[in-house]
């Protein structure tokens, strides 16, 4: 009887968002929908260790979006990479879209996003990261959370690495691992 309780804690535990793995629950995959590649060598090496380090908690799956031409003006590249990030989102992804229009949180307020949003046990949550340009008002729309990063300017590239980093520090957290002071 107790065997087909915890079978079907489980079980419902799935439903909710959640899978089994090596004698614990752990989240679905966090999935990051970017316009282009990380093309320079530190930044890549940078996300490559982020994303090992999340490993530890969660699979982290990267979309890449190709970039519009850039012979394209600047409202034609945001809508036709607006397009391309629509369409690589799923229906149930739960989407949080970096936007300078975003509200700004801590670490700590991350991680209880991220708790309550995975408690919500629907989808993955996909965060977004637009081009050089920003994003399209229907990618604004089609978001849950507009969060920002920072009331500073970056690059893309950076944004995906600090972006990676928070993730890997709210998940630690969340897991009370001594990473966060």
């Amino acid at each position: 009887m107790l065997t087909g309780m915890i079978a079907g804690c489980l079980e419902n535990s799935w439903k909710d968002g959640w899978q089994e793995g090596a004698g614990h629950m752990i989240a679905k995959p966090i999935r990051l929908v970017c316009v282009g590649r990380v093309k320079t060598a530190w930044w890549k090496d940078a996300c490559a260790e982020y994303a090992k380090r999340l490993s530890r908690f969660r699979k982290l799956e990267v979309v890449e979006v190709k970039d519009a031409e850039s012979a394209s003006d600047m409202r034609r590249r945001i809508e036709t990479e607006g397009k391309r990030i629509l369409e690589a989102l799923e229906k149930s992804d739960r989407v949080v879209v970096l936007d300078e229009r975003g509200r700004d949180c801590t670490s700590q307020e991350l991680a209880k996003k991220i708790d309550s949003w995975d408690g919500l046990g629907q989808g993955s949550i996909a965060f977004v990261i637009g081009g050089p340009f920003g994003l399209s008002d229907e990618v604004r729309q089609r978001a849950f959370f507009l969060l920002r990063l920072s009331a500073m300017t970056m690059p893309h590239e950076l944004a995906r690495v600090v972006l990676m980093e928070q993730l890997y520090r709210a998940e630690s957290i969340r897991s009370n691992v001594p990473y966060h002071h």
